[in-house]
């Protein structure tokens, strides 16, 4: 019998806020590009008084709240689990969420005190992506946030790597890995950066664990953890920690591992504006894939073509008719 969810996410709530810049106002502000920083709210409040905000896009974010919202747009069904605060913030993230058609634990009138986390995603013209963000209410996500019967009826859990920089959030990562083990849902984690395996790799490590069903990461993360120099030889001992991955190679594709044999899923020819989102949008459309009788490979290509498609624009989302138009390309719907 079919379960009620596809996919139900786990992950940090941020108002994603997506600007452009130039490598000098990196500079000149003290930014390290390419990477997401963690930082305090003067720290933040300090950046967006010397940006365009009134030319600023804003939507309900998170690199796991991206990934669930592709899921529902490519046409599968999805539950996030997040937390937000009975700010103005708070009340948009809830609207933008429900609009995207995901169910979730958030409601106006359970949503406490606080401040609602907020990402600062600035672009440079070399589409790279640099991330300023200040947690807020989301840095105390924890089990209370997860609902165990919505869990219970999913097909996949999918955990974002970002949730291992707090304690409550690796409480909450490895309860929901082990109630999604108990009940037979599969797991599927996202390393989420670089940084996160680099700074807390010890940690994610322990989410791990034995095994997880399916793992998203890029080439570095791979590299990374496994603490190797090459990815040939990263995938090799990915084997022993995941069942099934992808790891995606920008440009070059991605390569998928299916539990018995490696696909090259082969990249798409695009001019990039924004790699923002790129990551969380391959796995969400890949998760839709698995879901809906698609093979790994076919999962891939969907995968692909759709990252292609978003680093063509700005921003970290499809419109809910582009993503359409990736499958009917595809398989001719």
């Amino acid at each position: 019998m079919r379960k009620k969810y596809d996919v139900y996410g786990i992950g940090n709530a941020l108002v994603d806020i997506v600007t452009e810049v130039d490598d000098i106002f990196l500079e000149a502000n003290g930014v390290e590009k390419g990477l997401m920083t963690l930082v305090d709210e003067q720290r933040q409040h300090e950046l967006t008084e010397v940006i365009d905000l009134a030319g600023s896009d804003m939507q309900c974010g998170g690199s796991a709240a991206n990934t669930i919202i592709a899921v529902s747009q490519f046409g599968g069904s999805s539950f996030y689990s997040c937390k937000v605060a009975n700010d103005e913030l708070g009340k948009f993230y809830l609207t933008d969420l429900k609009g995207n058609g995901v169910d979730t634990n958030l409601t106006e009138e359970t949503s406490p005190s606080g401040i609602t986390g907020k990402c600062l995603v600035m672009t440079t013209p070399d589409a790279n992506r640099t991330m300023n963000t200040f947690l807020g209410i989301t840095s105390t996500f924890s089990t209370d946030e997860v609902v165990e019967s919505a869990l219970r009826d999913s097909e996949y859990v999918y955990i974002e790597g970002y949730l291992v920089t707090s304690e409550a959030g690796r409480k909450a990562m490895k309860h929901v890995k082990k109630l999604a083990e108990d009940n037979g849902v599969k797991v599927a984690l996202t390393f989420s950066d670089p940084s996160m395996v680099k700074y807390f790799r010890a940690e994610m490590e322990e989410i791990v664990g034995a095994s997880v069903d399916l793992l998203f990461c890029n080439e570095e993360e791979a590299m990374l953890f496994t603490e190797t120099e090459t990815v040939d030889a990263a995938r090799e001992k990915l084997k022993k920690v995941a069942k099934r991955f992808a790891i995606t190679q920008g440009s070059n594709g991605a390569m998928i591992f299916d539990g018995d044999t490696f696909i090259d899923i082969e990249p798409y020819s695009v001019e990039a504006i924004d790699t923002n989102g790129a990551g969380d949008l391959f796995a969400g459309a890949f998760l839709y894939g698995i879901t809906h009788d698609h093979s790994y490979a076919e999962a891939g290509k969907i995968a692909s073509l759709a990252s292609s498609r978003v680093v063509g624009k700005f921003g970290p989302r499809l419109e809910w008719h582009e993503a359409k138009d990736v499958l009917n390309h595809l398989f001719e719907i």
